[in-house]
């Protein structure tokens, strides 16, 4: 092999090196970033561990909201029409909030399998439902994802 071509040999494994090396920086850097989403079912087949954070939601089950007004602590279930989970979270819930209503939180898992949200956010209109929710619903054979619409949630 003549000595121009065993160089530029060498320059193309270097720069497919770098590359490579700088691509796995970036994935790494990058995985705390995503926010998966799991439905209740997803997480009773223990997809989600405790203490990851990621996104859970489904709808509020009626008559699960109990409320403190003087430390802002809510606890709630929501439910994908397969599975529910029990969500705690401490603040000013969004004004949207109610039982019967899509939802979806952020936060992570304890010890004890309770989503501890640290955000909630709740759709805009009657006609709504976040996705994932409706993905959720629909997989577990629920048809109330049927009369829901896309759209903005806070």
């Amino acid at each position: 092999m003549k000595a121009h071509r065993k160089q530029k040999l060498i320059l193309i494994f270097a720069g497919v090196a770098v590359l490579a090396l700088a691509l796995s920086f970036i994935g790494i850097a990058m995985r705390n970033q995503i926010n998966l989403y799991y439905s209740p079912t997803d997480i009773a087949n223990g997809l989600a561990s405790p203490g990851q954070t990621f996104r859970a939601g489904g709808l509020v089950v009626d008559g699960s909201v109990s409320r403190d007004e003087e430390t802002l602590f809510a606890q709630f279930t929501v439910t994908d029409g397969g599975n529910e989970l029990v969500m705690q979270y401490i603040g000013i819930l969004p004004d949207l909030f109610r039982e019967g209503q899509g939802i979806v939180a952020q936060g992570s898992l304890n010890g004890d399998g309770v989503f501890v949200a640290d955000e909630v956010f709740a759709k805009h209109d009657e006609n709504y439902l976040p996705p994932e929710v409706a993905e959720s619903l629909k997989a577990s054979g629920h048809d109330a994802y049927q009369n829901y619409d896309s759209g903005d949630y806070e």
